[in-house]
């Protein structure tokens, strides 16, 4: 298994946007409240891709630290105050310095899965909530996540997003725009044969091309993959973790969303986000959200520790971008689902601020 981050010691924040980003511009950070986080490398960007043209992708994020200089990991918005995120990218950081094109939030708690496990990547899962909600426009929407009893078999259409390296220790060339690409499902039986028996597990999920090509790659952990059923884009994986980038016979390994349903409906509680049922089989009219009902508490205690990273992230490129070819209605997009033409302004982002002494959740 490739390792695709780099120790480091990092001041971040999170950047909700798309297109393209600045670079942090050599802001003068505090280290009176430093703290250190040693991490493996991690995917900055996506190889095979194209750029995104603005109006795609509205729920990506972005988290920054100002050793890189700017993009490290992904993420996704999933309601008006909740991020989603891979646990090997945390826990908490911060940066100082706002930027006028830029929606500032703190972050008020970040869980990671009390199960994660850094050295197989099982459980690669993370939320950030926001110190106050973020109000929904044209440019700032959430995603969909896939239900518990979603089904994405072999060869489904999935795209994947981010700021990654466009190949293995090639970073994404100035300005920095948002890259796209589709790849499609890979079985985890044939993923497991591929890449090592037993290291794909069932909360994980894989895409790629046998033919190599297309993939993400460091910087893009965290990050969606996500696939359109009828109107309405699901997010099925969470970028991970992989051999190389784009290597042949080598697929991406994400996170499967659904897997988690109850898991973040239990720490979310409320303001849920929705959930679809991903199906081959599904019908447009068919497709609704869903809640389950939770049934445990979940388990939060505190921590000093700092998960780290042996994954590969991802990022990907749409033939079909989600502003294309769907109407909008603004006065019904309360819900992901009803959300049906996605528009993302090239300066809008929301700024997630990381205080370096809050609780660590798992």
């Amino acid at each position: 298994m490739s390792m695709k981050s780099f120790p480091f010691n990092v001041w971040c924040y999170v950047s909700f946007t798309a297109g393209s980003f600045s670079q942090l511009n050599g802001k003068n950070l505090s280290h009176s409240s430093y703290v250190h986080m040693n991490h493996t490398p991690l995917n900055t960007r996506i190889v095979g891709g194209v750029d995104a043209s603005e109006g795609s992708w509205p729920w990506q994020i972005s988290l920054h630290s100002s050793n890189f200089g700017g993009h490290f990991c992904g993420g996704s918005l999933i309601n008006n105050e909740w991020v989603l995120t891979a646990a090997h990218c945390l826990p908490g950081r911060t940066q100082q310095g706002v930027n006028a094109n830029e929606i500032s939030r703190n972050v008020t708690s970040i869980i990671v899965h009390n199960s994660y496990d850094r050295n197989t990547n099982n459980n690669d899962i993370a939320l950030l909530q926001l110190s106050s909600a973020v109000t929904f426009n044209n440019y700032i929407r959430p995603v969909c996540l896939a239900a518990q009893n979603s089904v994405f078999p072999s060869g489904t259409s999935s795209w994947i997003t981010g700021w990654g390296d466009i190949q293995s220790g090639v970073s994404l060339p100035s300005p920095g725009i948002l890259q796209e690409t589709m790849v499609p499902v890979v079985a985890n039986d044939q993923c497991n044969t591929l890449l090592g028996s037993g290291s794909v597990t069932s909360n994980m999920m894989c895409a790629g091309l046998m033919e190599g090509g297309k993939d993400t790659c460091q910087g893009d952990s965290g990050g969606p993959m996500v696939s359109k059923q009828c109107s309405v884009w699901v997010q099925s994986g969470i970028t991970s973790w992989g051999y190389g980038c784009a290597d042949p016979n080598a697929p991406g390994v994400y996170t499967s969303v659904s897997q988690y349903q109850i898991w973040i409906t239990n720490n979310i509680g409320q303001n849920l986000p929705g959930f679809v049922t991903f199906s081959p089989t599904s019908t447009c009219q068919s497709v609704s959200t869903t809640s389950p009902t939770s049934t445990t508490s979940p388990t939060t205690t505190k921590t000093t520790t700092t998960p780290k990273t042996s994954t590969t992230l991802r990022p990907a490129t749409t033939t079909l971008s989600p502003n294309q070819g769907n109407s909008f209605s603004y006065s019904t997009v309360h819900t992901c689902t009803n959300i049906l033409k996605w528009l993302v302004h090239p300066k809008m982002k929301i700024v997630i601020t990381y205080s370096p002494f809050m609780s660590f959740q798992t």
